[in-house]
């Protein structure tokens, strides 16, 4: 089954080592995802939190725009896909 992209990140904080990721699809802590670039796999790693306008949520759903706390750093535009 392919991975479904469920969003775009838009901003890397590397001092705290959060990623503000707009979402298109919905996302919940414990889903596994992967960060691409440029059509090459960058890192996967699992969700241990996310935050909405600085409020711990279980998941978050399109248009939401959330922060993820992030293994590595990731640039700006690379997009997110959870995978299946």
């Amino acid at each position: 089954m392919a991975d479904l992209k469920v969003g775009k990140i838009t901003h890397y904080y590397d001092k705290i080592g959060v990623a503000v990721l707009e979402l298109d699809s919905d996302l919940g802590v414990g889903d596994r995802i992967k960060f691409m670039r440029g059509g090459e796999d960058l890192f996967e790693q699992d969700i241990e939190s996310i935050q909405v306008e600085h409020e711990r949520k279980e998941k978050a759903g399109k248009g939401d725009i959330v922060g993820l706390k992030v293994d590595k750093p990731v640039k700006d535009g690379a997009e997110v896909f959870k995978v299946q």
